[in-house]
């Protein structure tokens, strides 16, 4: 099927959706996604951010669809044409889900542990307002203990459910899930200090935002200060391949690998995340290939040369030597 994304066709298969379509052609045309999860079946379609225009339906009914769609749970249609960024009224819907998402997520950037590698503040600054229109109360939770190495913290949940679907799908049992409704809803467990699966930590990566995270890493440091390598070990519960954060020659976290769009490749074992934390246990294969537009790239050593911290500018230098001069004259 062919399918044309802001100008740019492409051929897909069949059941293709378009939010998957628009990530085989890349760039700035892909939607973004916090609930999606090309890992996990049945995530998309809650947080509402991938929306986009459908002008042209298909070559049979040409006609646009109504309104506007979830990239992530529409398939294509051959002929189908999809605005996203060449759509105003794609943008300005899209600032409003956003806006609608920071109403009661905190600001809590400065102390949050996933600061520099959050989905949420990188859609906030692409898409979000200048300030927010809210003036009520934002909803907020008690803490609750629900393991030994997660921290959960509710008050910054946007209750994408990956985390529900992960211990879902690829754990022996599901321990948490959703309580409540409406505004109440929660990510929680009936009983404390209860989720303790294998698989278990792998609801931190999946995790948009930090409203699940690493006790072991907690208030340890900022990501943009740690050095991010791959590495892999033999291990009986999962493949063993894994990205380890140093400062210095020590560890701080284990964590699986994500592609470009934040999913992780393959998930791991709570063995490896958690209980191997030296660097005899891993077989070091490099430096981990970081993105320029992430912060994390601005500490990052792939570049054996420091870049200059002021840049030759030649216009600017004979400027300044007209200058010198003619104080030097006077």
């Amino acid at each position: 099927m062919k399918v044309t994304i802001d100008g740019f066709p492409i051929e897909v298969e069949p059941g293709t959706t378009i939010l998957n379509a628009a990530r085989m052609i890349g760039g700035d045309i892909v939607p973004p996604a916090m609930c999606y999860y090309s890992k996990l079946q049945g995530s998309g379609g809650k947080c509402r951010t991938c929306l986009v225009k459908v002008s042209k339906g298909s070559e049979k009914d040409p006609r646009p669809m109504p309104k506007l769609v979830a990239s992530c749970r529409t398939t294509v249609m051959d002929g189908m044409e999809v605005q996203n960024i060449t759509s105003p009224e794609v943008i300005e819907a899209r600032k409003g889900v956003v806006e609608m998402l920071l109403i009661n997520h905190p600001l809590d950037c400065p102390v949050c542990d996933q600061a520099g590698e959050c989905h949420l503040q990188d859609l906030g600054y692409e898409h979000g307002a200048a300030k927010t229109r809210y003036e009520f109360d934002r909803r907020t939770f008690e803490k609750i203990d629900i393991g030994d190495k997660i921290q959960l913290h509710m008050t910054r949940c946007i209750l994408c459910y990956r985390c529900v679907f992960t211990a879902d799908q690829i754990t022996d049992h599901r321990i948490h899930g959703i309580l409540n409704r409406g505004d109440h809803s929660e990510i929680s467990t009936y009983i404390q200090k209860a989720v303790d699966n294998d698989f278990s930590g792998n609801v931190i990566d999946v995790c948009p935002v930090g409203a699940l995270t690493d006790k072991t890493f907690r208030f340890k440091n900022r990501v943009w200060f740690t050095k991010p390598v791959e590495a892999h070990r033999d291990c009986d519960k999962c493949c063993g391949k894994v990205t380890l954060w140093y400062k210095g020659e020590d560890v701080l976290r284990v964590t699986g690998r994500k592609d470009e769009y934040g999913e992780v490749e393959d998930f791991i074992c709570n063995t490896c995340r958690f209980d191997k934390k030296k660097t005899a246990d891993w077989v070091i294969e490099g430096p981990r290939n970081i993105s320029n537009k992430s912060v994390i790239a601005a500490n990052h050593y792939e570049t054996l040369k420091p870049l200059p911290v002021v840049k030759t500018n030649p216009v600017l230098q004979e400027a300044n030597k007209e200058q010198f001069e003619r104080e030097t004259r006077l």
